[in-house]
Formats: C-alpha cells, structure tokens, sequence
C-alpha cells in the first residue's frame, strides 16, 4: 500500500503543477481531466506533458534498489464531459460522458510505459510533441479507433 501511496503522491504533485483536477483513484488506476471545473485552452499540451512526467516519476522508483517496480499504461482523449457531485455519503466529484468511455479505451489499448491518444487529442498537439499513428484500433464499444503513441 505505501509503495502504491508513494506513487499516486508523486502523480498528484506533477497534475499540480498543470492544474489538472484529480478525479479519482480505482483500484491502481488513477483518474485525472484537465479544463475542469475552469476551461483551459492548453488542456490537451497539459496533459500530455504530465503523462510524460508521471512516467518518469515511475521510470526513476523503478530504478530504486528493493522497491516494487510499478509499470503502466497511459490513455488521452479530448472531448466534452459533464462534472458534479453525487451523493449523499462521502462526496465524490466524478465526471462522466463518452469523452470518458472513450480515455478508458485508450488505456485499455496501450502498452506498459506509453501514451496513447485519440485523434481528437493527436490533432491538439502534433505540432509540440513527436506521435508515432498506430493504426485504427478495435475498442471495446467503441468500434475503430485511431490512435497514436507519443514520443
């Protein structure tokens, strides 16, 4: 538990600095949107860069003598969302929509120390980071998708 600790602490710390509102932590996944609850046109720029940097945080703890090596996967898509409250007991800020369903397929289909994005988030940074097009890529309920890895 307190190796998991560790890491989603050193997650929280990176999503700080791009204001990035933490959502959640399932089990070991950790759920985060940018452009919430105050719109940001760098969202998509933001994002990315803190994937980057949280890999790295999991990249550097790996390399820890006797400590558990942790590996994970990274999915990005842009898209609207609807955000609130819900509940009576221990409040929870959730977000929800197909712009969710749809980040959740990019985890779900990429691969251990990598971003995936969606074509949506692609076409919002090609130009600041370096995208290798992976193909169109079936997605559980989702059908086809296209996605691409960042450099």
């Amino acid at each position: 538990m307190n190796e998991l600790h560790q890491c989603f602490k050193a997650f929280d710390e990176v999503i700080s600095k791009y204001s990035i509102e933490k959502i959640k932590t399932i089990g070991d996944a950790y759920l985060c949107a940018s452009g919430i609850p105050v719109k940001n046109p760098n969202h998509a720029l933001q994002v990315v860069s803190a994937a980057q940097e949280m890999l790295e945080a999991i990249r550097h703890r790996n390399n820890i003598p006797g400590g558990i090596r942790f590996e994970f996967r990274v999915g990005i898509h842009t898209g609207p969302i609807v955000a609130g409250v819900v509940g009576i007991k221990k409040f929870s800020y959730d977000i929800w929509g197909d712009t969710v369903n749809t980040a959740s397929r990019m985890e779900q289909n990429s691969e251990a120390g990598k971003i995936n994005v969606s074509e949506t988030t692609y076409n919002l940074i090609k130009e600041q980071f370096s995208c290798v097009y992976r193909g169109a890529i079936a997605a559980k309920n989702k059908g086809m998708l296209k996605m691409y890895f960042v450099d």
